[in-house]
């Protein structure tokens, strides 16, 4: 059976979008961007210390070096983002440990963040208020790399659709789903970006782009019921949907909640894929599931 034009068009434009990101040129391309904002950060900063800098541009700049380090770990994790929004498209499963990486990240670029405003050089009298925050972030970001590792190793390459052609048109649903959202996460990375530098908001950009994941997870699995509708595949994508939601959480808790929430929501998608992979049914929903098969191939 051949695709309708849209599910082509879709298809392509998806395609070419995600060899430009995640290709090789695309790679060298972000790896050199980084390095020079992050000199750039570093000699700005530097100038503004010096007084070198115009009025209107000394007051958007910081004047601790650490903060260089905090913009830089900023843009790897839209970057991060960016990788979880195509890998949605092909691996639920994936998608949601690519979240939970993020939130790692999160949880590293957060160490910088409690000292950034300290003055410099660091003097023990102020690291010691947040000494057990920044303990906390480090050793959950740890145990959080170390589950991730187990994860992985549970996931199995296999389509939950038999029929490859209804496989064909729930990835390229999935990948309109893709799209829509990598447009919405570019406007939201511009937006806070944008009221941060210049209107001194706090920055909420992944915070709301976890909430628009949250969305994104039930819109799935609400979408992959069409194709196939069974207790296990139900039960893992809204399970997936839950953890998004402990994320979202974990990212505006005080950092020793925030640590211990990332852990917990690591945990659980572990559980989850664990209990999905030995899931045996029983005999009736096994001979509900055949019949069911067997009507969708008459």
């Amino acid at each position: 059976m051949v695709l309708h034009p849209a599910y082509k068009t879709i298809n392509n434009c998806f395609n070419t979008v995600e060899h430009a990101f995640e290709g090789l040129k695309g790679q060298r391309y972000v790896s050199t961007l980084l390095v020079l904002i992050f000199i750039g950060g570093l000699l700005s900063i530097q100038a503004n210390l010096f007084g070198w800098l115009p009025a209107q541009i000394a007051v958007h700049t910081p004047t601790n070096h650490l903060k260089a380090i905090e913009l830089v770990f900023t843009i790897v994790l839209a970057w991060e983002a960016v990788g979880l929004i195509f890998s949605l498209a092909h691996s639920v499963s994936i998608s949601v440990g690519k979240q939970v990486e993020i939130l790692s990240l999160v949880l590293l670029r957060n160490i910088f963040k409690q000292i950034s405003h300290m003055q410099e050089p660091i003097i023990w009298e102020e690291v010691s208020a947040i000494i057990l925050n920044i303990a906390a972030l480090a050793f959950a970001s740890l145990i959080i790399f170390i589950i991730l590792h187990f994860y992985y190793r549970q996931i199995e390459p296999k389509n939950f659709i038999d029929d490859d052609h209804e496989t064909k048109r729930f990835i390229i649903t999935k990948k309109l789903i893709a799209l829509l959202l990598m447009v919405t996460f570019v406007i939201i990375l511009v937006g806070n970006w944008w009221n941060s530098l210049f209107f001194h908001q706090v920055d909420r950009t992944f915070e709301t782009f976890f909430t628009l994941l949250i969305f994104s997870d039930i819109l799935i699995m609400l979408i992959s019921m069409r194709y196939r509708s069974c207790y296990r595949v139900a039960f893992r994508n809204s399970g997936f949907a839950v953890a998004t939601l402990m994320i979202r959480i974990a990212l505006i808790t005080p950092p020793i909640y925030s640590a211990a929430i990332g852990v917990a929501s690591a945990l659980f998608i572990l559980g989850i894929r664990f209990a999905y992979t030995h899931y045996i049914p029983s005999g009736y929903q096994q001979r509900r599931e055949d019949m069911r098969r067997k009507n969708c191939h008459k």
